[in-house]
């Protein structure tokens, strides 16, 4: 990897001009110096908007040495990462502990040798440069990764989606009902722990896979031009314990980090329970359906109730309001309906900018 440092600003901290004066001379042919002559001057440069790339701190200062300062510098989130080497006559072990333990780089002492200060320099100047490089893959590594991630699950969402042709843009308008929905939820004092950002991305990315199960479905029934008979829906409700599994499965073969098909095998078991406990496969009731279930109940079951099928008509949306009303209490959690009922807005937006193509 080859490490470009282009012309670098250092920043020198010393009380004695004369001092800044020399460092000035070994380091101005080669880099941007400036100076500060207390700690609050430094701070303030360092906090700046052009901020430096490496930092000469003196340690014997009036009113703020150079310890509080790179104390300082290294709570603060802005100036963390500028490299700190202290610059001191003091040359005990426990000095340089000090200074070390406190987020400095390297020590130098005085009197300056000019050939160690430029190569103490250029050292931690290509360390750093070398550093950010690494960040810079590390994070596009991991960008590529997450975006495999997100289009292996709407490859598979898409699988069942393709056996059940008439669900059309089902999949990507319920995710994002149940985002808005648990966006609102958390407004709710008695989710807003339960509901952090990380939760709810997790919800969104999860919900596509609520219906994995029907790729275990028989043709037959999955595919009939009609309403279900009684036994032909006991085999269709098979589909969310069918989804569990195998999402179970996925977690098992992972062998670590197992939180997002935890959470998708969740939702895939009970999207279809009831909050009066009547829902299957299980019959949890109340507080024992999970939230990302609860969540996803409303979702799905709008979306079925506006989009037209063969054997019915799409509902208006106001008429798919009212059944969800009239469910809150016994198919649906109150809580989750309030907050649809707040955000209906933006089901209807997001019903009208998936709408499924005649």
């Amino acid at each position: 990897m080859t490490v470009e440092l282009g012309q670098k600003t250092i920043l020198v901290v010393d009380d004695v001009p004369e001092n800044i004066d020399v460092l000035d001379g070994v380091l101005h042919e080669t880099y941007k110096v400036k100076a500060a002559v207390n700690g609050q001057r430094a701070l303030k440069i360092a906090a700046s908007d052009n901020p430096p790339d490496l930092i000469l701190l003196d340690i014997m200062m009036p009113e703020m040495d150079g310890y509080e300062v790179c104390r300082r510098l290294k709570e603060d989130e802005r100036t963390r990462g500028i490299p700190v080497i202290f610059v001191t006559a003091m040359n005990e072990v426990e000095d340089e502990r000090k200074g070390l333990e406190l987020g400095a780089v390297d020590y130098i002492t005085k009197p300056y040798s000019p050939a160690i200060v430029q190569a103490r320099v250029k050292t931690h100047l290509t360390l750093k440069a070398t550093l950010n490089n690494l960040e810079h893959l590390v994070d596009l590594r991991t960008e590529q990764l997450q975006k495999t991630k997100d289009a292996t699950i709407l490859a598979l969402a898409s699988l069942a989606e393709t056996r059940d042709m008439e669900t059309g843009n089902h999949i990507r308008r319920t995710q994002r009902y149940v985002r808005v929905l648990a966006e609102r939820l958390r407004m709710n004092p008695l989710y807003q722990e339960q509901l952090s950002d990380e939760v709810v991305e997790l919800y969104y990315k999860t919900a596509p896979l609520h219906d994995l199960g029907k790729v275990g479905i028989p043709d037959e029934v999955l595919l009939k031009p009609g309403r279900l008979e009684p036994e032909e829906f006991e085999v269709m409700k098979n589909h969310a314990a069918l989804g569990r599994q195998s999402l179970l499965e996925a977690a098992s073969a992972m062998g670590h980090e197992t939180t997002f098909f935890d959470v998708a095998g969740e939702i895939a078991s009970t999207h279809h329970e009831r909050w009066d406990g009547s829902g299957y496969p299980n019959a949890l009731k109340g507080e024992e359906i999970p939230l990302g279930g609860l969540l996803m109940a409303v979702a799905d079951v709008y979306d079925a109730l506006i989009s037209k099928r063969v054997y019915k008509p799409a509902m208006t949306h106001e008429e798919a309001r009212e059944v969800i009303i009239e469910g809150k209490g016994s198919h649906f959690a109150p809580d989750v309906v309030d907050a649809f009922l707040e955000v209906e807005d933006r089901f209807l937006e997001i019903a009208a900018e998936f709408r499924d193509q005649e």
